[in-house]
């Protein structure tokens, strides 16, 4: 299926949680991330039960230190 990620095109082979296209898809921790499906902030307690559907656009926000 195709989705989008951080406005980047991406295949993925089923359907998945957001957990599992962290781990297996995208490789980012998830450690000072948040997580937007289609505009809608998703607590990180809901992203195991969370799932991605074709066409969904996730952005990916890092948090950073600086000044």
């Amino acid at each position: 299926m195709d989705i989008t990620v951080n406005n980047e095109p991406l295949q993925i082979s089923d359907t998945c949680s957001i957990t599992q296209l962290l781990q297996d898809h995208v490789q980012q921790k998830p450690e000072g991330i948040a997580v937007a499906v289609n505009q809608s902030v998703i607590p990180k307690s809901e992203w195991e039960n969370t799932f991605i559907a074709s066409g969904d656009t996730i952005i990916l926000i890092k948090a950073t230190q600086g000044g």
